[in-house]
């Protein structure tokens, strides 16, 4: 019988790398740039938000083993921004009344993420499950007006070490394992002997980035500056294998808006060679209205500078 102790882990603060300056979305720079942030009343350009992830992973590793790497969820809302150079420590609460208690806050306390963090088969009711079950009517909207939910995308998906991950993610896994805040051997060809699998694996931030790499076309009107408002990326069935290929299955499954942002949520499923699903991960996207030449935003919400994300 497991103990029913509740157990807190901290992990070290530590500063994430911007690696998404070059980041090109329709044709245009993100929000990742310096200029496309100020535009916007940023502070900064903002680093990318599954960066964040690779900070818990040591922590769910010593609560749940390699189990975390074939069944682990991570199921996060964003709630401020944080620039190159800031320093990020996250805390898990682990639970045996249900999913671990997760969040991220910068070294003067701000918060940077709240969510969950559990392991499979029974996740729990995670942070995602809750913040979809309260999506209040779209209303009218403007920017994602031609999306219609159950609107699906197919194509095939991998991660090699050295191929850049296409425009949206214009660096390599090489790269990032250079950078990334929390390296671990078997993220590595020799490391990886090691592994209970003999193979290398991915990351779970970069698991975000091969389920959301591909260009998938959705009719979204442009030019809008867009960033991610919540993200659950849940291993079924893992790991993820460096240099295996993934039939990717995309859908969207809800449109929404909020003061600032006009939003819609995907469902990506990723299937290996044997078609059994190894991945699933839901992705809150939001668009700044007054990014949107012509949008109609009330005097009142335009300009400033953002600090917190919009609520959706």
């Amino acid at each position: 019988m497991p103990f029913q102790t509740d157990i807190v882990l901290s992990g070290p603060y530590r500063r994430p790398v911007q690696m998404l300056a070059e980041q090109i979305v329709d044709g245009h720079l993100s929000l990742h740039s310096d200029g496309e942030a100020a535009a916007l009343g940023l502070a900064g350009a903002p680093i990318e938000g599954p960066t964040h992830f690779s900070q818990v992973d040591p922590l769910a590793f010593l609560a749940w083993g390699s189990d975390w790497f074939r069944r682990g969820c991570i199921s996060a809302h964003f709630q401020n921004m944080v620039v190159d150079g800031e320093a990020v420590q996250a805390t898990l609460a682990t639970s045996p009344a249900g999913p671990g208690r997760l969040q991220l806050h910068k070294d003067d306390g701000t918060p940077v993420l709240t969510g969950t963090a559990s392991v499979g088969p029974d996740y729990g009711r995670t942070a995602l499950e809750a913040r979809r079950a309260s999506v209040r009517e779209a209303g009218d909207l403007y920017i994602v007006d031609q999306l219609e939910i159950g609107m699906q995308r197919d194509t095939v998906v991998s991660m090699s070490f050295d191929e850049p991950n296409g425009p949206l993610y214009p660096f390599s896994l090489a790269d990032k394992l250079d950078r990334i805040t929390e390296p671990h051997p078997w993220y590595t060809l020799r490391g990886a002997a090691d592994s209970p699998w003999a193979r290398p694996i991915v990351p779970m931030e970069m698991i975000s980035v091969l389920c959301h790499k591909a260009g998938l076309d959705w009719p979204i009107r442009s030019p809008a500056i867009g960033l991610f408002l919540d993200l659950e990326v849940r291993l079924l069935a893992g790991p993820v294998f460096v240099g295996e290929e993934y039939s990717l299955h995309a859908e969207i499954v809800g449109v929404g808006q909020g003061s600032r942002t006009e939003s819609y949520w995907t469902e990506a499923t990723l299937r290996d060679s044997g078609g059994q699903d190894v991945v699933r991960a839901w992705l809150h996207l939001g668009l700044f209205k007054e990014s949107y030449p012509g949008y109609p935003v009330p005097p009142e919400r335009a300009g400033g500078t953002i600090t917190a994300l919009p609520l959706p």
